[in-house]
């Protein structure tokens, strides 16, 4: 009776962790723009003015919280309802449905008190979601500006907003504000980081103090394209320094910088030169540690780069190849489960207008913990 009743508990066992396994490995997917709206009315009504094309809605950027994962969609095109949404990670559907977050009302476009365009998110420590809104709307087609650039940040345990920070008098008419990362200092002052990639500069952003300048990157850090992408990532290295590692796509090499010396103004002659890039590379995310994950332009698999060693190819371990059609815009923390997740999609068809009834989108698990 006792070696049945431990058979039984042991196939108990094993059946949970296999079901949890299974939660945990499951992949959410979704085509075009699958939102969970108030009434079919309201879509209806979206959908007869143009404000809803789902074909139209693409999922670049994303930042896990808890169960939920906080994606943003850029408008590129017209046609897109939500700039920044959610979607739970416990969905049970084939299809995930995707919330406004954290409202209906914080979506409309042309209000400058909502959200425009937002084109990368971070989620600090403390549980405060960071947003960059580049207040340009249709930016694949005929660009429209509808609002000055701005930070907005929520606070994640209350979905309330808690800040906005406006960046007009840091920006000049060519800027192009591409992503960002924030960090506490070691006096617990946060502070933001912002690439734009057309005036070839990082902003910083003292938020307790309310002010913000730019830090002018010298002209050896550019690449030869004339519109260019701008990546940073925030690592932490040993003895306690944070480093933003920086490389624009056309450049071919890739440089580092300490962020104390960029919240104190100062990047002349501090800036390292971490060597020559194999290949055009795209930054996708960090473990929150030493490590930062990419991949080569239009190339499927996953690289990651423990930045503690040298920048070469020997030092690159292959943690993750993307499924045919499909590449990696973003390598995601899932804290509570210790994993990585990708966010991928068939960008390049949905640039080309070639994606049908809407681009396939999907957050998928990388193998190995964080």
């Amino acid at each position: 009776m006792i070696l049945k009743t431990a058979i039984l508990a042991a196939i108990l066992i094993v059946y949970v962790e296999a079901a949890c396994d299974k939660e945990i490995v499951r992949p959410l997917e979704w085509t075009g723009g699958s939102f969970d709206w108030p009434t079919a009315s309201t879509k209806a009504l979206y959908q007869a003015s143009g404000r809803y094309i789902g074909k139209n809605v693409i999922a670049t950027r994303a930042q896990i919280y808890r169960d939920d994962v906080i994606v943003a969609f850029p408008r590129y095109k017209p046609g897109i309802p939500v700039t920044l949404g959610k979607v739970s990670l416990n969905q049970k559907s084939c299809e995930a449905i995707i919330s406004p977050f954290p409202c209906w009302a914080t979506q409309e476009e042309g209000n400058c008190g909502a959200l425009q365009s937002v084109v990368d998110i971070f989620v600090d420590p403390n549980d405060i979601l960071w947003v960059l809104d580049v207040g340009v709307v249709n930016s694949l087609g005929c660009p429209l500006r509808k609002c000055p650039p701005k930070v907005v940040a929520f606070n994640l345990k209350t979905n309330r907003q808690v800040k906005v920070l406006e960046l007009s008098g840091l920006v000049a008419q060519a800027s192009r504000l591409q992503y960002l990362a924030v960090e506490y200092a070691p006096d617990g002052r946060p502070y933001v980081y912002i690439s734009d990639a057309a005036t070839r500069s990082v902003l910083v952003f003292d938020v307790a103090g309310n002010r913000g300048y730019r830090v002018v990157l010298p002209k050896a850090v550019v690449g030869t394209c004339r519109r260019d992408v701008l990546y940073i990532a925030l690592v932490q290295k040993g003895c306690g320094n944070n480093f933003l590692i920086f490389t624009y796509l056309g450049s071919p090499r890739i440089f580092s910088i300490r962020t104390d010396y960029l919240r104190a103004g100062c990047a002349s002659g501090k800036i390292q030169d971490l060597g020559i890039k194999p290949n055009k590379l795209v930054f996708l995310g960090t473990d929150l540690g030493s490590a930062i994950f990419f991949r080569y332009e239009g190339q499927p698999e996953i690289y990651r780069w423990d930045t503690n060693t040298p920048f070469l190819p020997a030092s690159f371990v292959l943690v993750y190849k993307s499924d045919n059609c499909f590449l990696a815009t973003q390598a995601l923390a899932d804290i509570k489960r210790e994993r990585i997740r990708v966010l991928e999609s068939n960008f390049p068809d949905y640039v080309q207008n070639t994606v049908g009834c809407g681009a396939t989108q999907k957050i998928s698990l990388m193998t190995g913990c964080l």
